[in-house]
């Protein structure tokens, strides 16, 4: 599908937002992200490796509409160009999922180059369309979430203020560390990002202080509060900027999509 925009671009940032345990902000965080880096006009691709297909219904995209999907371009079934996707926000673009993509694992398994589908699709042209790709992983460190590490020059990990946070970023932190060695050398961790902290929280604030005593500069500033009006926005296909753009919680990604682009920019100049 043609985007209509401009092709004389450089590469684009691509991100895999990953932590294989549930329920920490993966998708929000790469739905409003997504929406934040697009109103600072940078134009966006999300796609989703989820065969929940949660980001696909954050950003209105009804499950019956979805034609070709990250399944499509997993099995090379379609190309990039195919699934691509204009959304209702402007410079947002998607590629959606469906639950189809749960059985992606098993149909690759005995496939050559399983690892590197994603990597491969995007040697399509019309990556180059985009400034940002924010790929949401599933909750689980699979064949999926292998390729989106294999594919992406960095990692974004949403981390959810509780007792077991350090525990899960070990694991996934060896697991990186492995695809650097076997796939994926020049993978980086973009940073870590926490979410649903709550100030009232002693526990909170005591695993902030621990994420930031161990990573240091690899941990985002900016924090993702709780906050009901971000839980309630994807019942209504709506980012939660779009849903209501003055709450915390899409203050706080406003932060963070400014905070992604200055480091960006600090790594080019350095």
């Amino acid at each position: 599908m043609s985007t209509n925009l401009s092709t004389d671009r450089k590469k684009p940032e691509i991100i895999a937002i990953a932590n294989q345990k549930g329920g920490v902000g993966k998708t929000t965080t790469t739905i409003n992200l997504g929406t934040a880096l697009a109103a600072a006009r940078k134009n966006v691709l999300i796609v989703d490796l989820d065969p929940q297909g949660n980001a696909s219904t954050g950003v209105g995209r009804e499950r019956d509409n979805r034609d070709i999907t990250s399944y499509d371009v997993m099995m090379e079934e379609a190309t990039l160009s195919d699934a691509i996707e204009k959304t209702d926000i402007p410079r947002l673009f998607l590629v959606s999922s469906t639950i189809d993509l749960t059985g992606a694992e098993l149909e690759l398994v005995d496939q050559a180059q399983r690892t590197f589908r994603l990597r491969n699709a995007f040697k399509d042209p019309a990556v180059e369309q985009f400034d940002y790709i924010l790929i949401d992983c599933p909750p689980s460190l699979n064949l999926l979430t292998l390729n989106a590490l294999s594919a992406a020059d960095s990692v974004i990990v949403p981390l959810q203020c509780e007792f077991f946070a350090l525990e899960g970023l070990s694991l996934l932190l060896r697991t990186i560390e492995t695809v650097q060695a076997n796939f994926n050398p020049k993978l980086k961790i973009e940073g870590i990002v926490l979410t649903m902290y709550d100030g009232r929280n002693n526990l909170s604030g005591q695993v902030a202080q621990d994420v930031r005593s161990y990573l240091g500069d690899k941990v985002f500033k900016t924090v993702i509060p709780r906050n009901v009006r971000i839980s309630e926005a994807p019942s209504h296909g709506k980012p939660a900027l779009l849903y209501d753009h003055k709450c915390t919680g899409s203050q706080a990604y406003i932060r963070l999509a400014t905070e992604l682009l200055r480091r960006e920019k600090n790594f080019r100049a350095a």
